[in-house]
């Protein structure tokens, strides 16, 4: 230290700081590094909270914090959500407000008008519904193609991989959005360094569930009719791994890019990155992986050496990507915690992978709106999840519900009829769900696609499937955030491959009940596409 006491390599808050933040109308906030050894503890205590949401955060004596103030940095855009005044939202004035002000809390957000929540989502929502369509398009072709008539397991492998856009893609968007609207994302060194860890963490993670989503469609296939085909467990493990991890590398880095677009239109990249994952996700996905496995199958008959191959090559990147996304701090902690949400959700949708296998050999018609009824579900939902999350991160501790949201399990009429921010959006999303299912079904129909009768009474049926499913997923979520967040579980990380993979399951269930309801009262397939 100096004679002032000052730290080198430190810059002391001084007066002229505050008078000069006072006089810039360019927000700014102090970067935080971990104080010095032998440097005197000091408190920090908050001024300008009223600043674009901003905080200046002075230093003073007797603090037991071991942090220090480094620089104050300049930050080129305010946080994206405007903020009604600086106060935290559950008036902690100790360690915990402290904490949450170094960790970037910009105070608490003025909800978004509903006029704006549903624009900013239904858009998006047509486009990625549009992808579904063209997923189920392209489902109900390939279904009879040899490789899936030989290889029927691939059908339990669809909904897992399909299912990835909510195991990885989503949760990494669904994080993203939240270091986006924490500020977290501004300057191109952090967009970078968040850029690499996520990309190298999806590659770690589409290898790991694609191999076991693989591995349980092989058991799957083997257990009911007792014979086991090497080659045949060869091309659905290449197969899977090949999609995942190509189709992770592709939408990651839209994902990212998406964020940061947003970001820089003042969009809430809550409502726009989710279902743009979607509605690329699930046509490129199924598109891969029916090329893929058709080519595959292909080499069976001499050529294994480049199937397996394929398998080992995959594997054996394994270490590098490791060694990128523990580079990355925020990487690092979702590779070490991460594995459970993943892994469960993969084998949710492989059991709704389980009932498309039994339901598309009797219902030919079930191919073309697995997709779609799926896909809507899982986009609508995740919306409401990183919505959700970004509200508890910007008004609370992680573990402490905020004092304006303080309960977790409600009944159904308050999560969607209350007063409460998230039942108005809650009831935007599900009223989404009739206008844009008939819009995705007259598409079909007009393309003469599937092989069901668009009829009024498949209509009421489909329809009726469609808002059960919807209702439940959006309860779901909201008990689902609010519990996690309470036990200390990042639900950014969490929540979102819980519920899409459930969406998967309820989708695909509720869809082949409706089926079977339909074909028992005479309203059956006609092979429309045929």
């Amino acid at each position: 230290p100096d004679a002032s006491g000052t730290t080198m390599g430190s810059i002391a808050p001084t007066e002229a700081s505050a008078t000069s933040r006072s006089e810039d109308a360019k927000p700014r906030r102090r970067r935080m590094v971990p104080r010095l050894t032998g440097e005197p503890k000091r408190d920090r205590h908050r001024e300008g909270a009223g600043d674009a949401g901003s905080e200046m955060v002075p230093l003073s004596a007797n603090s037991d914090d071991d942090w220090a103030a480094d620089e104050v940095v300049s930050v080129d855009k305010e946080p994206l959500l405007p903020t009604e005044n600086g106060e935290l939202d559950n008036g902690d004035s100790g360690l915990k407000g402290r904490t949450r002000a170094r960790e970037g809390n910009f105070g608490n957000p003025a909800p978004e008008p509903l006029w704006s929540v549903a624009i900013q989502v239904f858009v998006p929502f047509l486009i990625a519904g549009f992808g579904t369509v063209g997923a189920g398009l392209v489902l109900d072709v390939i279904q009879h193609w040899q490789v899936f008539q030989k290889v029927s397991e691939l059908f339990i492998l669809v909904p897992a991989l399909l299912g990835l856009k909510g195991n990885l893609e989503m949760t990494l968007a669904s994080r993203l959005s939240t270091q986006a609207n924490l500020g977290r994302m501004d300057t191109a060194a952090e967009q970078w360094r968040m850029a690499t860890g996520s990309l190298a963490l999806l590659q770690i993670q589409a290898t790991v569930v694609g191999f076991l989503a693989s591995i349980f469609a092989v058991v799957m296939g083997w257990i009911p009719d007792g014979e086991f085909s090497w080659q045949h467990a060869l091309l659905l493990c290449s197969s899977s791994l090949f999609t995942a991890s190509v189709a992770s590398l592709v939408l990651g880095m839209v994902m990212i890019g998406v964020v940061i677009l947003s970001r820089k239109c003042h969009i809430n990249p809550d409502n726009v990155a989710t279902p743009i994952a979607a509605s690329l996700g699930d046509l490129t996905t199924l598109a891969l992986l029916a090329l893929v496995a058709s080519f595959l199958y292909t080499r069976l008959g001499g050529q294994e050496w480049l199937v397996g191959g394929i398998l080992v090559g995959f594997l054996l990147l394994l270490p590098l990507w490791g060694v990128v996304a523990c580079a990355n701090p925020h990487a690092r902690e979702v590779l070490y915690t991460g594995w459970c949400p993943v892994i469960s959700a993969m084998a949710i949708s492989s059991v709704g992978g389980c009932i498309l296998d039994f339901a598309v050999s009797r219902f030919h018609g079930i191919a073309v709106f697995q997709p779609v009824i799926n896909g809507v579900g899982g986009n609508l939902v995740a919306v409401q999840a990183s919505r959700i999350s970004t509200f508890l991160h910007q008004r609370a501790v992680l573990g402490t519900l905020p004092a304006s949201d303080p309960a977790i399990c409600i009944n159904p009429c308050s999560a969607f009829f209350g007063k409460s921010v998230h039942a108005r959006t809650a009831m935007v999303l599900l009223l989404m769900v009739i206008p844009g299912h008939l819009v995705f079904t007259y598409g079909i129909r007009l393309l003469q696609a599937g092989h069901t009768s668009v009829t009024p009474i498949f209509l009421v049926v489909y329809l009726t499937a469609a808002v059960i499913q919807v209702f439940l997923l959006l309860y779901i979520a909201h008990v689902m955030v609010h519990w996690m967040w309470t036990r200390r579980v990042d639900p950014d990380n969490s929540a979102i491959p819980y519920l899409t993979a459930l969406g998967d399951l309820f989708g695909t269930a509720l869809l082949a009940i409706s089926f079977l309801l339909l074909s028992a009262i005479g309203d059956g397939d006609s092979d429309v596409g045929d």
